[in-house]
């Protein structure tokens, strides 16, 4: 039985990274091709991140595009992180990428109206009452950016939403203190190659849920949540004990909160929208979902991946010549 549940979740999985690639619509497309358009324009950039994945809610596209323009990673919803990992993070990006960082929450909003007095720091010939600070501000869909944004303006400027893709046109935004913000629509990147950022982008809600199938993402989720921070899963869901598997761990939660279909099976899809919606809300607790020494490592087997498919593609080749 288990052999069979774990094939099916195989299969589930092929099935999301699928639809996952494909999830870019239209107006990320074109707001990629914007921001390329504009960036000689630009004297900073702005890159908010989700605290909970660092990692995987950057652009891999940014390093190449920006050059050696400066750059400040705001790490958003630091409230729902790991803040020890957080701490991680930032000295990481900080010392290893030479960019400066701030880790912010909606409900401290003081620190948030921090970051004029660090562009300035960042670019001190640019005084206030000088010459503007023209900076670009992007960030993945749904990482709170819109929401900064308005805080930082004093007044609804952004419209906000608790689902990804709300924003869909650039906008110019002057916030005062000398500094003017292009805003940019949500991006993702039409092709994530590492599966695992890709579940975490998921698990966070960066992908619209009506885009993907809840099931593989709650198990991916379960799955680190046994490993990483059993005790909180213990105590949120009220279990006298810790699961071995994913598998019956999503059974005890569809027990324990009734999640039952007719004859007492268990509404697998009920239970991972609960698992997902809890997450998401820091009701399970403050989560981290990658680690700097994680992402090290999946970045070196992620090398290896790419040289096994250039060395598949070479040998087709190969054969292909040898048979003409």
């Amino acid at each position: 039985m288990v052999c069979i549940l774990r094939a099916t979740t195989n299969i589930i999985l092929i099935q999301y990274e699928i639809m996952l690639i494909q999830w870019y619509p239209g107006h990320m497309h074109k707001a990629s091709k914007e921001i390329k358009e504009i960036l000689p324009q630009v004297d900073l950039i702005i890159e908010i991140l989700d605290a909970r994945i660092p990692f995987s809610s950057q652009n891999p596209m940014l390093a190449a595009l920006r050059g050696n323009k400066p750059c400040i990673k705001i790490l958003s919803k630091s409230d729902l992180a790991d803040p020890e990992i957080t701490r991680q993070w930032q000295t990481y990006f900080e010392q290893e990428q030479g960019v400066k960082t701030l880790a912010v929450t909606i409900e401290q909003p003081e620190r948030i109206r921090q970051l004029p007095d660090l562009c300035h720091k960042i670019l001190p010939a640019k005084e206030p009452g000088g010459k503007l600070i023209n900076t670009l501000i992007m960030g993945i869909p749904n990482v709170g950016k819109s929401t900064l944004i308005n805080i930082l303006a004093g007044r609804m400027i952004a419209r906000t939403g608790n689902e990804p893709a709300i924003t869909k046109t650039q906008q110019r935004i002057n916030i005062g203190n000398g500094i003017i913000l292009l805003d940019t629509p949500g991006l993702l990147w039409p092709n994530v190659e590492n599966k695992n950022s890709g579940f975490r982008l998921a698990t966070t809600g960066a992908i619209k849920d009506t885009a993907i199938n809840h099931d593989p993402i709650a198990f991916f989720a379960a799955e680190y949540l046994l490993q990483h921070y059993p005790d909180y899963l213990q105590a949120r869901f009220q279990l006298e004990s810790l699961p071995q598997s994913e598998q019956t761990l999503m059974e005890a939660i569809g027990k324990n909160r009734g999640c039952l279909k007719a004859g007492g099976r268990i509404d697998m899809d009920k239970v991972a929208k609960i698992l997902l919606a809890e997450f998401r809300a820091g009701s399970i607790g403050r989560i981290s979902l990658e680690t700097p020494a994680m992402m090290e490592q999946e970045l070196a087997e992620l090398v290896i991946i790419r040289e096994q498919k250039e060395a598949k593609k070479q040998a087709r080749k190969q054969k292909w010549k040898a048979s003409n």
